[in-house]
């Protein structure tokens, strides 16, 4: 599960080549940060949260009956955010695959809706780098459910804004037991997206 990250950009421009008949295609690229509820509040006191952070997103769409469409985007954390001090450190990659709706309401603004299934991957670094042969990383995959949602705005011809919120449920995340390592379940993503859309734009 963990190269679904790696293969998101190559499922988006598939979907491109498969509907090659839809009504538009969008790519998109943005920024962000992570939401969630902080160690005091957990039942599991003793594992940190997943706050905070730069994270890097990017994605595509393609919409071709009635505003209906599919989506696929990776959200990662733009650098090491620090587990242990000194010791060791994380970096979250969330790739997400969806059924989207996107409907209009008016002729530069519209909203984009969507709900998926994808993967919470998680890497743990131990100091240093990696050497030929060994990676200074070890992975843990995680089944996630995703809700998302923006306003989208063209700010000129094809291109657009997007303010936007997305929420992750991802399976025992919080269960040491499992190979969670944070305090909760639930994460919010809260940035905004620059993107082009292809074709369709009337």
């Amino acid at each position: 599960m963990r190269k679904l990250a790696l293969l998101a950009p190559v499922f988006a421009f598939l979907c491109f080549a498969q509907f090659a008949s839809a009504q538009q295609g969008d790519v998109f690229i943005g920024g962000g940060t992570l939401f969630s509820s902080s160690s005091s509040s957990s039942n599991n006191g003793a594992l940190p949260s997943e706050n905070g952070g730069l994270y890097i997103n990017l994605g595509g769409d393609v919409v071709f009956m009635k505003n209906i469409g599919v989506n696929v985007e990776t959200a990662w954390r733009a650098t090491q955010g620090v587990y242990i001090a000194d010791d060791l450190n994380y970096r979250p990659i969330l790739t997400d695959f969806n059924l989207l709706y996107q409907p209009k309401i008016g002729k530069k603004l519209g909203l984009d809706l969507m709900a998926g299934i994808g993967a919470g991957d998680t890497r743990f670094y131990s100091p240093g780098a990696s050497s030929p042969g060994y990676a200074n990383y070890v992975s843990t995959d995680h089944f996630m459910e995703h809700l998302g949602g923006g306003i989208r705005y063209y700010v000129w011809n094809h291109v657009f804004v997007r303010p936007e919120i997305h929420y992750y449920h991802i399976q025992n995340n919080n269960s040491f037991t499992d190979n969670g390592y944070f305090n909760s379940n639930n994460l919010f993503r809260a940035g905004a997206s620059v993107g082009y859309t292809i074709g369709g734009k009337e």
